[in-house]
């Protein structure tokens, strides 16, 4: 049984930073990509980024390079989310994923273990 538990989410005015940890436990695989999602109110749920395990190879959706930062802690079997330079159109909630395969894929589909979620709001 995998378990990922989010944290760090919370309301902040814009060009603010935010930070979201997701800690995994249980069942680890040899090949693993960590990603975020995040889904706002009426939307469909949409990749933010990922990184693999092992390698620490990264990947960012276009709206938020260069203004967020995903990382790992292999010791600590957790991935974090910087968040930068936030805008009203981030609002969302925000999930961790875990994925048993060490290539990046961006569709919700491809990842086999999903968090709670974690509300993160935009204020203007």
């Amino acid at each position: 049984q995998v378990q990922l538990i989010e944290s760090g989410g919370g309301l902040v005015q814009a060009g603010g930073s935010l930070r979201l940890s997701c800690a995994a436990s249980g069942r680890t695989a040899s090949s693993t990509t960590m990603g975020w999602f995040r889904q706002a109110p009426g939307k469909e749920r949409e990749f933010v980024a990922a990184i693999t395990w092992t390698g620490g190879t990264t990947y960012y959706a276009a709206s938020v390079k260069g203004r967020f930062t995903i990382s790992r802690d292999n010791a600590k079997n957790a991935v974090s989310l910087q968040m930068n330079s936030l805008k009203p159109e981030d609002t969302a909630v925000y999930y961790c994923a875990r994925r048993d395969r060490s290539i990046i894929i961006t569709a919700t589909q491809s990842y086999d273990y999903w968090g709670q979620g974690t509300q993160v709001t935009v204020s203007s």
